[in-house]
């Protein structure tokens, strides 16, 4: 018998047609399963049903899920409540994919995982903390006890996918469902997360489900794969047989959408820094965290000594994992966050106006700002208010400035949603009618309606399909060349990096360790934490696994890396030009 068994399985909302119909699949001890397919195919809801979590409105119409290990044997559809408590969190985890939604922002990391082991054990608060600490070690934390005491919205999107992570894997489940586990991580804890589970796996014989729409980590991680679309299973088979030889049109389909680092360079293009639009000077930010038991406080640098220079009309993307100070650079360059004293970050609108030192501004200069610079941020589902209509929001900007009359707003508003490829008709709808990737569009869409000079996206694509993400990628390209925008793009996804910008700046720590063009960086790399990013980089070909050890080292502490590349706390050696072009950190 499998440990896990569905067959069948049908869901729908009221009386209208289901959303997932007749899935069938089943999973062994010590195996992977991949669920793949674009937003809105059913992965999510088909998982949730497995716990009994479903929505309110859902319906489980028909279909078993049997789940059989040992003296557990049961159908998980007609289990009884007090048996199903014992299941969830135990026996049965599942990482969920919005971290934030997920973790309650009024309790702390350490006692929110803690609170798994006392659930289902019999164990004292110490022993309960320990194993926690332990577990935030295993899955990347780099001060488990920093994140013990803090609560969710201090900790970063790709921290608090973590916190997750380490929750439904503290007790040692049977089976871990996991829905999208890596979407907010950066590649080389991706790499670290995927090389755990499946240490997990060897040590305690536990099923995995995986729900992703990343085909290199179904490469790097599957051993079957379903692939859904529009609520029914297109295709299934071994890894290698649907990988290598996949036989449905939409299967193929998918493979084509995904992103890749080219196996060869493009053309250099040498950049023209006589033009800028953007020139970050000098900038270093650091924060004073909270303190308690009469602790003195503790100072963070987020990031340190940042010169970065964006040409005009061009693409600069920041990469790097999380909490290497990427974020906090963008906020820096829109005046959202002030640097230390002794950075400045001067805008140039454009030919014959003076550029603009963004931390000085007077009030009207200031708006004229604002109209200019527009950012897309990593989750639009949070940038998007739940209670305005798409029409509200897509017109409040022109509001704000006085822009227009009424009727010219929404003119522009109409326009604004055909240019991101979405009907007019929408106008009148609320954000959760929506898809993650249409929210995303809309999302751009708000970014573009008053004509900025410069966008700056955070993690534009993270939580997008890979379809969605070819096309959200395509809409920036096609706007980019048209309007002469200028992106300040930033991003753990190497591949999408490697398709969009026109240079490359590594962030590691708050520092930026090595810059150049994608062309460059990418086949010629120098410093060993980029080697470390780009080896961790997963690909669909189950034949070219990650490198964990070489991502390991590279990601790890400056102690194991080549002697030119070392340094310890602060003191790290300048950036330096190897070749034209080429910027590294290293010693002389």
């Amino acid at each position: 018998m499998p440990l896990l068994d569905v067959t069948s399985l049908t869901i729908g909302f009221a009386k209208a047609p289901p959303v997932v119909e007749d899935v069938s699949f089943s999973v062994d001890c010590g195996e992977t399963l991949a669920l793949v397919g674009e937003s809105g195919s059913g992965k999510t809801l088909t998982c949730r049903s497995i716990l009994r979590i479903l929505p309110e409105a859902a319906q489980l119409r028909s279909g078993q899920i049997l789940y059989d290990h040992g003296d557990q044997r049961c159908d998980m559809v007609s289990v009884s409540d007090r048996r199903l408590r014992n299941l969830r969190g135990n026996r049965i985890s599942m990482i969920f994919q919005e971290p934030m939604r997920s973790l309650s922002p009024l309790h702390k990391l350490g006692n929110q995982v803690a609170e798994v082991l006392h659930l289902h054990e019999k164990i004292s608060a110490k022993q309960a903390k320990d194993r926690v600490l332990a577990q935030f070690e295993r899955v990347g934390f780099p001060d488990p006890d920093r994140a013990w005491s803090s609560y969710p919205f201090e900790m970063s999107g790709g921290m608090r996918q973590r916190a997750m992570i380490a929750m439904a894997m503290v007790s040692k489940p049977d089976l871990l469902i996991a829905d999208e586990p890596t979407t907010a991580l950066d590649v080389t804890t991706q790499a670290q997360v995927l090389g755990l589970i499946k240490e997990l796996q060897a040590e305690t014989g536990m099923a995995v489900i995986l729900v992703t729409h990343d085909l290199g980590v179904v490469a790097n991680m599957a051993d079957r794969v379903v692939v859904m679309n529009k609520g029914r299973v297109m295709e299934r088979g071994s890894a290698q047989q649907v990988l290598g030889t996949p036989k449905h049109g939409y299967t193929k389909k998918l493979f084509a959408a995904a992103p890749i680092i080219p196996e060869t360079a493009a053309p250099a293009c040498t950049p023209d820094y006589d033009d800028l639009i953007l020139d970050i000077r000098n900038v270093t930010k650091s924060f004073t965290l909270r303190s308690g038991n009469w602790r003195s406080p503790q100072v963070v640098t987020a990031c340190r000594d940042v010169d970065l220079k964006l040409p005009r009309g061009k693409t600069l993307a920041v990469v790097g994992e999380s909490g290497s100070g990427k974020t906090t650079c963008a906020r820096v360059a829109l005046g959202a966050t002030m640097p230390d004293p002794g950075g400045e970050v001067l805008f140039c609108p454009g030919t014959g106006r003076d550029s603009i030192q963004v931390h000085s501004m007077n009030t009207n200069q200031r708006r004229c700002f604002q109209r200019e610079a527009q950012m897309v941020f990593q989750d639009p589902y949070s940038s998007l208010s739940p209670r305005m209509r798409v029409q509200q929001a897509l017109t409040e900007p022109a509001e704000i400035h006085g822009i227009g009359t009424a009727a010219d707003r929404r003119d522009k508003a109409a326009e604004m949603l055909r240019l991101v490829g979405l009907s007019p008709d929408m106008l009148p709808r609320y954000p959760h009618a929506f898809s993650g990737g249409q929210r995303q569009r809309l999302s751009i869409a708000r970014a573009l309606t008053l004509d900025p000079k410069l966008l700056v996206c955070d993690e534009p694509t993270s939580a997008l399909d890979v379809s969605v993400q070819d096309q959200i990628l395509t809409l920036l390209e096609d706007i980019r060349d048209h309007a002469g925008l200028s992106y300040l793009f930033i991003s753990h996804d190497l591949a999408v990096v490697a398709r969009i910008a026109d240079e490359v700046a590594v962030m590691r720590a708050g520092v930026i360790v090595e810059q150049a063009s994608p062309d460059t960086l990418f086949y010629n790399p120098q410093h060993p934490y980029t080697k470390a990013l780009i080896a961790a980089q997963p690909t669909p070909n189950i034949n070219r696994p990650i490198d964990l050890d070489l991502v390991a080292k590279g990601a790890g502490s400056p102690a194991d890396w080549a002697e030119m590349f070392r340094f310890e706390g602060q003191s790290a050696p300048a950036l330096r030009e190897l070749e034209p072009g080429h910027m590294v950190r290293c010693h002389a």
